[in-house]
Formats: C-alpha cells, sequence, structure tokens
C-alpha cells in the first residue's frame, strides 16, 4: 500500500481516470473531420473542477502518464484550483486519450474512439494510491466507470466502500454505467454491490433499467437501492427524485443534511438511518453494516428548461452541484436545484467540463417561488452574461 505521510484534510478527494479529450473542429464522421481541439474530460475530474470553481477545496487523486498529455491534464485540472499533488506519473503507462464527434452520444450517428487500454489510470489498485490522502476528505467521490478499468481499480473501489475497516467519512458513488467498458458480464452486478455500500447514489432512471432491468419510475430504483443514506434518480429533462431519511425533509429546523465537519459518517446506528434533522455534526462512523432505511417518499424537482448545445458532461455537473448543497447543508429543494444549474452550464457548452455559474446567481436561482423556477430559460452563455436577461424575456 502505497503512503506519502500526512496530507491536508479537504471538502472533497475525487478518485478516477481523466482523459485528454479532441473534440473535432466542425461536424462530420471522426474520418472527414480534419482537425481537432484539445481539452479534457473525466468523470471524477470533473465533478473536482466544478467543486473546486465553486468555492471547495477538493483533491484529485489518480494516475497519469509521464508525457505531454499528463502535462496538459495536470495543468488544467489544477488550474481550477484543485490540489493535483497526489497524482502519480507512470512513465510506463500513458495518459488515456479519446477522439469523439460533434454529435450527442445520445444518437447513433455519435461516434468516440478510446485509447485507453493499459493507461496508467487503469493502474490503479490499493497498492499504487495513496489512501491516507484518499481517505482525508468529508467527501469521496467515486465513479463506476473506475470499476471497469481493471481487476485493481474494481478492487480499490471495494476497499473504499467496505463496511469494515477505515472507511472515508462519506462515500459519493455515480453509477456511470458504460456497458462498452465492461468487456465481462458482471458490469451490472458490480456496480449494484458498489452503490449498496456508498452514503450517496447518482443514478439515471434510464441507465438503471439498461443496466439491472429496472422500470417502473424512481420508486423501483429506490426499492432495488435501500441502502444508501441518499439516493438521487435523474429523470433527464424531466428533473431529478432523491430519496433521503424523512427527518431530512421536514419541521422548520430540517436541513438536508446537516452540515458535513470533521470527519463523519452519514451512515447511523438508528432505524431509520441518515440525516439529522438539525445543523450539528454528524455520527462517527460506526464500520459496521449500514441498516436498511425505512421506506421513504421521493422529492422530485423539476430541471429548468436548457437550450441543449451537448449532453457530455452533465451527469458530472448535477452531482457536483448536489455534492456543492450538501457541502453548503442547504435545503434538499436547494440542493437539488444546484446540481440542475451545474449541469445546465455543462449542457449549454460543447466541451465536457464547463466552469460552474457564480455562487450570486446559483444562491438567487434555488431561492426562486415554483412559479418562477419553472418558467427559468437557460441558454448557451447564460453562466457569463446571467439569468436574469433570460428571466426577464420568459413569458
Amino acid at each position: 500500500m502505497k503512503a506519502t505521510g500526512a496530507v491536508d484534510a479537504v471538502d472533497v478527494v475525487a478518485l478516477g481516470e481523466s482523459m485528454v479529450t479532441f473534440l473535432p473542429t466542425r461536424p462530420g464522421r471522426l474520418a472527414d473531420v480534419p482537425s481537432f481541439d484539445r481539452a479534457i474530460g473525466g468523470a471524477e475530474s470533473n465533478v473536482a473542477c466544478a467543486l473546486a470553481a465553486d468555492g471547495h477545496a477538493v483533491r484529485w487523486v489518480s494516475r497519469v502518464g509521464a508525457d505531454g498529455f499528463g502535462d496538459h491534464l495536470l495543468e488544467t485540472v489544477a488550474a481550477y484550483g484543485v490540489d493535483v499533488s497526489c497524482v502519480d506519473r507512470d512513465p510506463g503507462r500513458p495518459t488515456g486519450v479519446y477522439f469523439r464527434t460533434a454529435g450527442d452520444r445520445a444518437t447513433d450517428a455519435h461516434e468516440v474512439a478510446y485509447y485507453r487500454a493499459g493507461s496508467a489510470a487503469s493502474a490503479m489498485s490499493a497498492a499504487t494510491v495513496d489512501l491516507t490522502a484518499v481517505r482525508a476528505g468529508r467527501v469521496l467521490h467515486l465513479s463506476g466507470i473506475t470499476a471497469a478499468l481493471s481487476d485493481g481499480c474494481r478492487g480499490l473501489l471495494r476497499e473504499l466502500t467496505a463496511s469494515a475497516g477505515e472507511r472515508p467519512p462519506v462515500v459519493s458513488f455515480d453509477v456511470n454505467y458504460r456497458a462498452g467498458l465492461w468487456a465481462e458480464s458482471d458490469g451490472a452486478e458490480v456496480l449494484l454491490e458498489l452503490a449498496r455500500r456508498a452514503d450517496i447514489v447518482f443514478v439515471g432512471e434510464d441507465e438503471a433499467e439498461l443496466a439491472w432491468g429496472v422500470t417502473g419510475g424512481p420508486s423501483a430504483v429506490r426499492e432495488l437501492l435501500p441502502e444508501p443514506a441518499v439516493l438521487v434518480v435523474k429523470q433527464g429533462a424531466a428533473g431529478a427524485t432523491a430519496f433521503v431519511p424523512a427527518a431530512a425533509r421536514s419541521g422548520p429546523a430540517a436541513r438536508f443534511p446537516a452540515p458535513l465537519t470533521g470527519r463523519h459518517s452519514l451512515r447511523s446506528s438508528g432505524a431509520a438511518g441518515g440525516f439529522p434533522s438539525g445543523a450539528g455534526t454528524l455520527p462517527a462512523p460506526t464500520n459496521v453494516p449500514t441498516p436498511v432505511p425505512a421506506p421513504t417518499a421521493g422529492t422530485l424537482e423539476p430541471a429548468p428548461t436548457v437550450g441543449i448545445v451537448a449532453t457530455v458532461g452533465a451527469g458530472d455537473a448535477f452531482a457536483a452541484g448536489f455534492l456543492s448543497g450538501v457541502l453548503r447543508g442547504l435545503p434538499l429543494r436547494r440542493t437539488l436545484r444546484l446540481g440542475h444549474l451545474f449541469a445546465a452550464a455543462a449542457l449549454t457548452t460543447p466541451a465536457d467540463l464547463a466552469p460552474p455559474p457564480g455562487r450570486d446567481t446559483t444562491d438567487r436561482l434555488t431561492a426562486l417561488d415554483a412559479g418562477a423556477w419553472g418558467r427559468l430559460r437557460l441558454g448557451p452563455g447564460w453562466t457569463e452574461a446571467g439569468a436574469a436577461e433570460q428571466e426577464e424575456r420568459t413569458p
């Protein structure tokens, strides 16, 4: 097991692979596009960059090659204010890269070509990653993509989500099911196992059906995943439904959740599990299996209308916004709205990674009444110009 000594505590640690992304300069098949613009893309680093841009202390833990692309990744992620001091350089393995066409990934016409087999990040394991640095955060954010990279990566995620032994305070897990990354047939089972061991889980309604055959909406997903204290089911343009302990949703002092202070866990030894209703610290980890929470109704928060440029990176941005709300102790509906606004920033740009809107803007928009929120229209450039003018033009 690798260790580098004492490290500073941060709000969020994000662990996973990031790649250099080549975006076409014009629409068309990869065979026809003459040139590409360079960017970066990676589920966990996207979350890290968005959270750091929003003012949180964030560390990204990964491995990159000792090559120019690795230099570019480290410089770009660090420019967002992310701590990259625990990213290892591997002289024997390359940094992953990929190329994609300008279309939406959801269409059959879209092409993406990955060159990540044998990448430096695929060599991550409990023996090659500084686990002290990984656990030195109030929240550890992981993704199912990492579990698909190698047996070592899969073992690392299992160790970090284990209920016994040392465990990060709060484990956030984005299922991020990518069927093409799983050569073997057990990918869906691995992701279900990891999701059941996490504290906060993000999953799309569509990917829950694709991976696990779940139909019947968010409540059916919750039936499959009763263990996480917080389950967020993303429903595309319809919005997102969050399932949280009842105490976090009711009463004049209810906050979602109580602010995360120190190294504490969302897990609880109480019968219902999860969040207290008021401010304060969360219970220390008990290192015992999490009790299944009592059934609760989900809270649906609609998404604003967005002029979509590309859907790439929107799920990562939503997770970052939601975690920002959790870290700030915002009420549940405002936390969900913050996720929607971060996602809207990504949806209205062509790249995988988009800076989130400023906190003044998000504070104002998340506090709108239901009617004004429902009339909100966000198009390309809204994060730079602010949303006030778009609100005024909304009929």
